[in-house]
Order: structure tokens, then sequence, then C-alpha cells
């Protein structure tokens, strides 16, 4: 009879954290981007908790408005900048329609084995184009759907943002709390190794936030330095935006192809193709080389684990799965180490030697 009772009472506890977890669904998104947010700027916490004298709500409450106006200026200014780019090309297409392409490029004949072909397209859209936007009407309100449902999904995320902006004031006051709830939680699931593998989850996690924000960094310093020699204006704030969308996989092309095009469409090709090949091998090319590195420097996992987490993360979970995928791999790894280390270091008998490899 007792283990009837406790059957029933591990089914009951079973079934209230499953309908805990169901509540908690719709808010995971957001719950863990909070989390990431305030583990990342942890030190920042310490210290001016430390200099409020140990005011914790009020050390988390100016550090979560420092968020709040860190992430919405940008966000402001990118709209602003893609409602001015929806506004000009718009305009293009008017005086298109009206006016007709300009006459082609000197350099667009001069392109190898389709340069002749290049040009007479050019010159028979010029011709034909209104006949042109007659045959692409019926695809504009596939666009336009198509466009609908991607705004519908960026205005869900910025909710999700929103909420995590929010939820990280409490990942803030109540952070020592939390560490100490998940560290008394994991010494009953896995007893004395508790303590290691926290750390080897935070640590894996600081690596991954190291070098996602390096990276960004690093990109929006370099595509800042791309637009001021081109001579593209507002070289700064593109840098800001540039930062930002680092955080998203393929994000920096948003920002300096719209600004090779402008640079082409104006007649600055030289500076455009510059800036298109600063783009291709600099600017998106360091995320290639300084993000697994920055993820990999410190920790034991071998960087072939690095990379695969990294991207097998992205395509399994989306941009959560950049923090998941190495994560995981990092205590999966830790995991097969410890369970194979006992049989791999056990002591030889005494007067036996281990065998030399064959040759």
């Amino acid at each position: 009879m007792p283990n009837n009772d406790r059957l029933l009472v591990q089914i009951l506890l079973l079934g209230l954290l499953g309908a805990c977890l169901w509540v908690l669904a719709p808010f995971v998104s957001a719950l863990f981007w909070a989390a990431v947010l305030a583990f990342a700027s942890w030190p920042l916490m310490r210290l001016l908790t430390r200099a409020l004298k140990g005011r914790e709500n009020l050390a988390a409450a100016i550090l979560t408005a420092g968020w709040m106006i860190l992430v919405a200026v940008p966000l402001v200014l990118l709209g602003f900048n893609v409602a001015d780019h929806i506004r000009d090309g718009m305009q293009l297409i008017k005086e298109v329609q009206v006016d007709g392409l300009p006459p082609p490029p000197d350099w667009l004949d001069n392109v190898p084995l389709v340069g002749d072909r290049l040009v007479q397209w050019w010159n028979r859209v010029d011709e034909q184009g209104t006949a042109y936007f007659v045959t692409l009407r019926p695809y504009v309100g596939e666009v336009g759907n198509w466009l609908l449902a991607r705004s519908a999904r960026v205005g869900g995320g910025m909710l999700e943002l929103a909420l995590s902006l929010v939820l990280v004031f409490f990942f803030y006051r109540d952070g020592p709390r939390m560490a100490d709830f998940v560290l008394r939680l994991l010494e009953r699931l896995i007893g004395e190794r508790a303590d290691h593998y926290q750390r080897l989850v935070a640590g894996t996690i600081q690596r991954v936030v190291n070098g996602v924000i390096g990276t960004a960094a690093a990109q929006a310093l370099l595509a800042m330095i791309g637009f001021a020699i081109a001579g593209i204006p507002g070289a700064l704030v593109l840098g800001l935006l540039t930062f930002v969308l680092s955080l998203i996989p393929v994000g920096p092309p948003l920002v300096w192809i719209p600004a090779t095009a402008w640079l082409l469409w104006h007649g600055s090709y030289g500076m455009g193709i510059f800036l298109g090949v600063w783009g291709v091998f600099v600017i998106s090319g360091v995320d290639n080389v300084l993000k697994p590195y920055l993820i990999s420097r410190g920790g034991n996992l071998p960087l072939v684990v690095v990379l695969l987490g990294v991207f097998g993360g992205i395509l399994a979970f989306g941009f959560m799965g950049l923090f998941l995928g190495p994560t995981l791999l990092a205590v999966a790894f830790s995991l097969i180490s410890d369970w194979i280390a006992p049989r791999a270091h056990q002591a030889l008998p005494a007067g036996e030697e281990k065998d030399a490899p064959p040759l």
C-alpha cells in the first residue's frame, strides 16, 4: 500500500509539472531571452549593486531601463530607415513607369560573356516597361501577402522582445535565488557533480554570449569603416543597425546590400563594387571566423564540436539554438567524458604494464 501511495504522489507531481510547463509554454522564448540578457550583463549587475550599497531593486530597474533604451532606439531608427527605403522604392517604380530606365551604365557592356545580353535586356525593359509592369501585377498581390505574413511574425517577435525586457528585471532581482534553486535541484538529480555541471552550462552560455556580442561589435565597426570609405550618409546609424541585425543569422547583408545598391543606382560604380566585396568578405566573412573562435576560447570543447553546436543548433531550434546547441553538446561531451574516465584511467594490477600499441 505505501508503494501505491508513493506512485500516486509521483504521478500527481508529474501531472502538476506538465501543467506548469503547459502554462509557461507561450512565454518560453521571452523567458529564454530574458535569462540570456541577465546572464550576459550579470557582472554589471554586481558592480551596480555594489555602487548602490546593496539596493538590488534599484540596480535591476536601472539595467532594465538601459536595455530598453539600447534595444528600442536602434529598432526605432531601423523602422524609420525601412520606411524611407520603401518610400524611395515606390517613388523609383513610379519614375520608371513614367520616364523609363536611365541609359545603361558603361561597365554593363564590359561584363564578360553576358555583357551584350544584359544591355539588350536593359533596353528591352526600357522600351516595354509598361508591359512588364502589367505582367508582374498578378504577382504583386502574392508578394504583399508574403510581406503581410512576415510582418505578423515580426510583430510577434517585437512583443516577445518587449516581454523579455520586462522579465529581465525579475531575473536581475532574483538571480542569486534562482541559481541556488537550480543548484539544489541538480544536487537532487546528479549528486556531488551538480556544481560542476552548473559551472559548465554557465561557462558555455557566457562564451556563446561573448562570441555573439563580440562578433556583432566587430561587424558593426567594420561596417561603419566600409560605409565611411564608400561615402554612405549616416554611416554611424547604419553601423548601429548592423550591430542589432548581427544578432540574427544573415542580418548584416540587410544593411550593406541596400547600401551597395544605392551606390550603384547613383552611379558610384567603383565604390559600389568596393562595398559589395567589403560586405561579402569582411563584414559577413568575419562571422565565420571570429564567432567560433570566441565561443571555443577558454573551454574544453573541440572547435568542431562548437561549430556543430552553433550551426546545428540554429537549424534545429532557430536563433535560440545558437545558445542551446553548444550548451547541449558541452553537457553531453562532459557526461560522456565522466562516464568513460574511470574505465580509461583504471589502475593496472601491480607488476603489470600496459602493452604498447602496435606499430
